[in-house]
């Protein structure tokens, strides 16, 4: 479902390329899944490592913390590896992941068969973005892109 308009000002306001490089919604809020398991392709669970006592999904054998490396463990469960471009490929589905400058993992976007990516903002809507537009204070900076064969 795509809804129409914008994103409301405070949250354009946390994301200050999201705006100049555009971007559209594609979805209503909700509070049934986050952008780790959006992009997984799961819409029906809460990926986090670390707060075991929510009923919150993590991936059995993965290391249950807030890494780099944790996180591409558990895309690694579902065929994705690291590589070094966020350039579309054919045949391809590819995963990016922000982290802060120290490292932590704050978000993750799936890039899509027209080259634009999607997330899924927190509590928030799924957008339709480019790569750059959600480099913020709040999620940093793309630090690992992982990609797997199209099934």
């Amino acid at each position: 479902m795509v809804t129409d308009g914008r994103l409301e000002k405070y949250k354009e306001d946390e994301f200050p390329r999201l705006f100049a490089t555009g971007y559209r919604i594609t979805s209503k809020a909700s509070r049934i899944y986050n952008c780790f398991a959006w992009a997984a392709g799961e819409d029906d669970r809460w990926w986090n490592p670390v707060e075991p006592e929510n009923p919150y999904y993590w991936l059995n054998g993965v290391p249950a913390e807030l890494t780099i490396a944790a996180f591409i463990q558990a895309y690694q469960t579902l065929g994705y590896e690291p590589c070094d471009s966020s350039d579309w490929e054919e045949g391809f589905q590819k995963i990016a992941l922000y982290a802060t400058p120290d490292g932590e993992p704050t978000h993750a976007a799936r890039q899509l068969p027209n080259g634009k990516w999607t997330s899924k903002l927190g509590r928030w809507e799924d957008i339709e973005h480019e790569l750059d537009g959600l480099i913020s204070e709040m999620y940093g900076s793309v630090r690992q892109i992982l990609k797997r064969p199209l099934w």
